[in-house]
């Protein structure tokens, strides 16, 4: 029988519930994160209250680790060695990184520049790290030969503790300088480019449009950005493996190396967990504190 003129035909059957399909479709990933993640997450929690090894199951000894971290100086190195790299790494790469966005977006919206300034962030940590490692080497590498012919004294910039890790954060600052810049281009493109014409036309500089525009409609995208750059620069491990090890004289130490030290050098897993799970709780209390006091929640351009 057909359907009356004017009325929508009747769908037969019971309707598809979209929440089925979506669990249908995060269910892989979910899978993954719980084997992945989350289970190796409370493992490694139950750990650090245990005295696990290789060997055995591990017996529970409480908060001991944690004792044990809070008065272990080469603990509290790391951390602090960790923190100078990330005040280097993220000082001088969000300054660059903001100002070749602004760049992009304000001269040029080509896409063949983007790919170039993406090119370093493709290439694989471990590889620029021994290219760079190379090519600072004190006898051969090309940058202390430019530094000899134009008169300057070579550098030992690996050998030396007090250029060591400064080093080790510009090697990541020129990989990531330009994944962190189109993310911050990103985030330029939903700036309303009326507010830049009618800037321009009372006579505003594009340092004065920076200032007054850029920088506070790019707030919110540039907290996510920080909070993004300063967990992973927490995170640096495998530039400090393939180069200097933690040398010179614990100078290059941080923190994850130093986990992974105490447990795939010395086995002692149960502490190795309780410095992870103390970083864990460091991070999230920063990425907390740094979204709060830059008010990520709330844009200017509402």
């Amino acid at each position: 029988m057909a359907a009356a003129p004017g009325t929508a035909p009747r769908t037969r059957g019971r309707p598809r519930s979209d929440l089925r399909i979506a669990l249908l479709f995060i269910a892989p990933a979910s899978v993954g994160y719980v084997a992945f993640y989350l289970m190796p997450a409370l493992r490694g929690l139950w750990f650090s209250f245990t005295d696990q090894n290789l060997i055995g199951t591990g017996d529970f000894i409480g908060t001991a680790n944690y004792e044990r971290m809070f008065g272990d100086d080469l603990f509290w190195n790391a951390l602090w060695v960790t923190v100078q790299y990330v005040l280097i790494n993220i000082g001088v790469q969000m300054v660059l990184a903001i100002a070749v966005a602004v760049l992009l977006h304000r001269l040029t919206r080509s896409v063949v520049i983007r790919g170039i300034v993406l090119l370093p962030y493709l290439v694989a940590n471990v590889v620029v790290a021994l290219v760079w490692f190379w090519m600072s080497d004190y006898s051969i590498g090309i940058v202390n030969v430019v530094l000899e012919e134009i008169g300057l004294d070579r550098v030992a910039f690996f050998g030396n503790p007090a250029t060591a890790i400064a080093t080790i954060a510009l090697i990541n600052v020129w990989r990531f300088l330009g994944y962190t810049a189109l993310l911050l281009f990103a985030g330029l493109q939903m700036i309303p480019q009326q507010y830049y014409e009618a800037a321009a036309l009372d006579g505003a500089s594009e340092w004065r449009m920076f200032w007054r525009i850029t920088l506070p409609l790019l707030r919110p995208v540039l907290a996510l950005v920080l909070v993004i750059s300063v967990v992973g620069s927490f995170q640096i491990f495998d530039t400090v493996a393939v180069t200097t090890e933690g040398g010179p004289v614990n100078a290059t130490r941080v923190i994850y190396y130093y986990i992974y030290q105490q447990a795939f050098e010395r086995f002692d897993l149960g502490y190795a967990s309780a410095i992870a799970v103390f970083l864990v709780v460091l991070l999230a209390g920063i990425a907390y504190f740094q979204l709060k006091i830059m008010r990520s929640d709330r844009s200017d351009l509402a």
